[in-house]
């Protein structure tokens, strides 16, 4: 399967210059041979990091929506780029394997807010205003869901949850259910955003916004994102991994490298075909399954 580079890593080389070792780095080394950090070995002397607070990179993600095929893809491409995971929720809705999907967050997310669909499994009320194939898809997913898994979803905080200096959401700071679609929907935030950067998901379109006193810009998802913080207020979308909806089916995330400053933004693509045909078997919704070949 060929997958589409992080823009910063298309560029011949490193993406950063290797460290000559120090003897405290060669020490790091050697202990980190054998230690492994939810299931990785953390590359901190070839990096030369020093495993201090704030500076490693994050995979983020967002919306999986019970996509095994999407989800697998996206840690495969993305592999050796990240040391924690951050997920904005909606890790269940829509596709056949939330099992696998929340396992899988149990496992290795290092932080997490719930999104309204993760909500929904656990409430009995929550999915009485949602559309058909929405509604459909939550009852589905309360009863293939095991009770352990059910329960983690009933402890996922809401948002906003501040993680090493910058804030994670689902759907906006003010309401995990508000969609974040236009500039006009992010400038309203401004007196409610705590920190430079804030992540959010719901959309599941791939970009966001820079808030600032002098108005509102959207990001272009096409180009690494330098976040400067004098600057104003970015509110940072990693796209969908289960069900993007800007027009391109590819699964989507985005990194980010404190230490640097830098979200990269990225798709990969990935074997709908599974995806689409375990949907349709297991008597959800057929358009849930030809939405994913749409992007829509």
């Amino acid at each position: 399967m060929k997958h589409l580079p992080l823009a910063r890593l298309c560029q011949e080389g490193n993406s950063e210059p290797f460290h000559q070792p120090s003897r405290l780095h060669r020490g790091v080394q050697r202990m980190a041979t054998g230690i492994r950090a939810r299931g990785r070995i953390w590359r901190m002397a070839a990096k030369g990091w020093v495993c201090a607070r704030g500076i490693v990179p994050y995979l983020i993600l967002s919306d999986i929506h019970g996509n095994r095929e999407a989800l697998e893809a996206v840690l495969d491409h993305a592999r050796g780029r990240y040391d924690q995971i951050l997920c904005l929720g909606d890790l269940v809705g829509y596709g056949a394997d939330p099992n696998f999907v929340v396992d899988w967050a149990r496992s290795d997310a290092r932080a997490i807010v719930r999104g309204n669909h993760d909500r929904a499994a656990v409430k009995d009320d929550s999915p009485d205003s949602y559309r058909a194939a929405a509604h459909s898809s939550t009852l589905w997913t309360r009863q293939a869901l095991s009770p352990e898994n059910l329960n983690y979803l009933s402890m996922i905080p809401s948002g906003p949850l501040t993680h090493e200096g910058f804030d994670l959401v689902h759907g906006s700071p003010m309401d995990e259910d508000h969609y974040l679609v236009a500039a006009d929907d992010a400038a309203p935030l401004l007196p409610y955003l705590k920190t430079s950067l804030t992540f959010f998901g719901h959309t599941h379109v791939q970009g966001g916004f820079l808030v600032t006193q002098d108005g509102t810009r959207k990001l272009d998802p096409e180009c690494s994102l330098d976040v400067q913080p004098d600057h104003g207020f970015y509110l940072v979308n990693p796209g969908s991994v289960g069900q993007p909806r800007d027009g391109n089916w590819r699964a989507a995330y985005a990194v980010y490298s404190p230490k640097e400053q830098v979200v990269e933004f990225a798709r990969v693509p990935y074997n709908v075909g599974p995806t689409a045909e375990k949907i349709v078997l297991a008597g959800l919704p057929a358009m849930l399954a030809a939405r994913l070949l749409m992007g829509k």
